[in-house]
């Protein structure tokens, strides 16, 4: 009597499995849907850093005198929306949550008195000059180790050389533009 017990118990559980993969299948069937033939959003496409099909590397860019004489200080003022969040251009302006940036251009790094500068820029010396903030502009963490600035980096090298035409203008008397 005790096998047939087991064996009613066994059936059971067999045939409740039984049953729950029978209503999954059948439940996959009515309920399936088609795939998607595109995704929801386009996704970001990572720029390429190797080189290209020929085996040439990708052109350098144009020196920074050249890009200055061709900017546009306008285009620079206007790529300079995002920086507003954080510097402010007026002369005399507070430090934000970065140091204000009339006049930067041949001014010391790390000499806004009353601002925290990180380590790193206090400990770089020497004054804001147009390949400096060039190299800044493009990716302030590697030009400054440690640095406080969360943003990234400006990869064009043409508008880096238009937002440092728009920075050299904010000044009492504007430093002249390297020549080619």
């Amino acid at each position: 009597m005790f096998t047939f017990e087991a064996n009613k118990i066994a059936g059971a559980v067999l045939g409740s499995l039984l049953l729950a993969m029978g209503l999954g299948v059948i439940g996959q069937m009515i309920f399936s849907h088609s795939h998607l033939k595109t995704p929801g959003y386009a996704l970001p496409v990572p720029v390429e850093t190797a080189a290209h099909e020929g085996g040439e590397a990708p052109a350098a860019a144009a020196p920074l005198p050249e890009r200055l004489a061709k900017s546009d200080p306008a285009k620079g003022q206007g790529l300079t929306k995002a920086c507003q969040a954080c510097h402010s251009f007026e002369k005399g302006g507070a430090a934000k949550a970065g140091p204000p940036l009339f006049g930067v251009v041949d001014r010391a790094k790390g000499s806004i008195a009353g601002f925290g500068y990180s380590d790193g820029m206090k400990a770089k010396g020497g004054e804001w000059t147009f390949d400096d903030l060039d190299h800044f502009i493009a990716s302030p963490k590697t030009f400054v180790a440690g640095t406080k600035m969360s943003f990234a980096g400006e990869p064009d090298p043409q508008k880096r050389a238009d937002i440092i035409n728009y920075l050299h203008t904010l000044s009492d008397s504007p430093v002249p533009l390297p020549a080619k």
